[in-house]
């Protein structure tokens, strides 16, 4: 898998600098924006609706690539990079409401260009720190003037709720290097879960919402 030809799966024998995987993994993530793009595009017209917030995407970095590598137990090579990891090409979609985030992944899933290659649902079931977020690792493919090459991305979905929660829990790990204290864990979690409350009651409101307006519509 990652970043491979269609007809061999030898990513190494594709692929030989890192100035060719970054091309490759930048390009993969302005395949996946511009599908993005054009799928909000399509809800707002037929729909008037947008099931996207906004879009973050991101390259991580060579220094972020040997770190993970090598707490993996893996030399810093650019075969087992595009073999061992999955989110150089990173894509965040901020929806709404937790309905949203199936509902695109589920079109993400049905593109016939797009293979799903795992799946990590984390709002059914959140870790235990309280993350909550739908990840999905696809691969796409790459057209180049003498051949097709796959590239990985990692999309996460997440509503805005649960966005707000992983930046400010990110900060906290970042400030305490990882080991943060108890107390703090704990209220995390707890704001988690009332993070998740409020995404569920508005969810509901939203669906209440829609059949009182088309009545009021009537009017």
């Amino acid at each position: 898998m990652g970043i491979e030809e269609t007809t061999d799966y030898s990513a190494s024998s594709q692929v030989e600098s890192w100035t060719e995987v970054m091309l490759l993994y930048n390009s993969a993530l302005r395949e996946i924006n511009t599908k993005l793009e054009i799928l909000n595009d399509e809800f707002q017209h037929v729909h008037r609706y947008n099931p996207i917030e906004h879009i973050k995407s991101r390259l991580k970095s060579s220094e972020s690539i040997v770190k993970k590598l090598k707490k993996n137990g893996y030399e810093s090579t650019i075969e087992n990079m595009v073999k061992y990891v999955n989110d150089i090409a990173g894509i965040r979609i901020i929806c709404s409401f937790t309905s949203d985030i199936y509902r695109v992944a589920e079109i993400i899933s049905n593109q016939n260009d797009i293979q799903v290659l795992k799946i990590k649902d984390y709002i059914k079931n959140p870790k235990p720190s309280g993350y909550r977020s739908y990840h999905m690792v696809i691969s796409v493919p790459i057209f180049l003037s003498d051949r097709t090459i796959n590239a990985k991305v990692e999309i996460q979905i997440r509503t805005v709720a649960m966005d707000f929660w992983a930046s400010l829990e990110h900060k906290i790990h970042y400030k305490f290097e990882g080991n943060v204290p108890e107390e703090l864990k704990l209220e995390l979690v707890e704001c988690s879960t009332m993070s998740a409350d409020l995404d569920a009651r508005m969810l509901s409101l939203n669906e209440r919402i829609n059949p009182l307006s088309e009545q009021y519509k009537r009017i």
